[in-house]
């Protein structure tokens, strides 16, 4: 009998819409915090703004990678200097800093596959009409560059027949071309279309990209790690072929920059 009226006093309660609730939907986890570390001082890669915020390329870009990761990102900005000892240190989880990649640095910590990349480009006087740059194309020809660069180890490796002229900045490289002292400029492409874009650079152009052969190693950068984070160092790039792949990068991209950089 006690039993039926427990029976029926539920049924009651529950056409009342008053049944205690036996289970309740458990909320959503929340999402993980991912710390990285950007340094703020490196326009237009990453700056600080008026209202000082971090901008720039890295910081859109690593918004749409933790979406991508579905994770929840805290920017830490950081100096320069010391930038990795805090990864060490475990101050952050990650630096994406325009962090060349570089053998000296593998030997410390880990890196996410590139998610850029400069190339290297010849410039010339705009008398000089655009095409071959290989190295029987630029023989007998005056080519400035930067000294103790990837540049200056590959214009001597491989354009012997070329006078190789160096410099210890690019703007000297770029006065002595605009003036006819050299025949081209060789460097990396984003240094080198500051120039073309000021008021002395209308004297000059682009002459042609690195040449496929030989190949050029372009610089890299990637997300830096610590070693033991094998599994973040996953996510990111699944996140970054991802953002490739659906055409984000490239929106971001040419907010940026007028040449790819994947």
């Amino acid at each position: 009998m006690f039993t039926r009226r427990l029976a029926f006093l539920a049924s009651v309660l529950i056409g009342l819409g008053t049944a205690p609730a036996f289970a309740q939907d458990a909320a959503p986890a929340p999402k993980p915090t991912i710390r990285i570390a950007i340094e703020g001082a490196y326009p237009p890669f990453n700056f600080i703004d008026a209202s000082n915020e971090l901008q720039g390329f890295e910081v859109e870009l690593l918004k749409s990678l933790c979406d991508a990761m579905n994770v929840t990102c805290e920017l830490v900005q950081h100096e320069w200097d010391g930038i990795i000892k805090g990864l060490l240190k475990r101050e952050y989880d990650a630096i994406m800093s325009s962090l060349e990649i570089t053998d000296r640095r593998q030997k410390r910590i880990a890196f996410s596959d590139p998610y850029y990349r400069i190339p290297a480009v010849f410039i010339g006087s705009k008398e000089t009409a655009p095409g071959a740059v290989t190295p029987a194309a630029m023989a007998g020809k005056k080519i400035g560059t930067i000294e103790r660069t990837d540049h200056e180890t590959y214009l001597k490796t491989f354009y012997k027949d070329s006078e190789i002229v160096l410099f210890g900045k690019a703007e000297e490289a770029n006065l002595d071309l605009l003036v006819g002292r050299i025949d081209a400029v060789f460097a990396d492409e984003l240094l080198l279309s500051k120039f073309l874009k000021s008021r002395e650079g209308t004297c000059c152009h682009i002459l042609g990209d690195a040449p496929a052969e030989p190949p050029y190693k372009r610089e890299s950068y990637g997300i830096g790690l610590r070693k033991e984070d094998a599994s973040l160092r996953e996510q990111f790039n699944r996140a970054i072929a991802q953002v490739k792949a659906d055409g984000t990068y490239d929106r971001i991209r040419t907010e940026y920059f007028s040449f790819d950089i994947k």
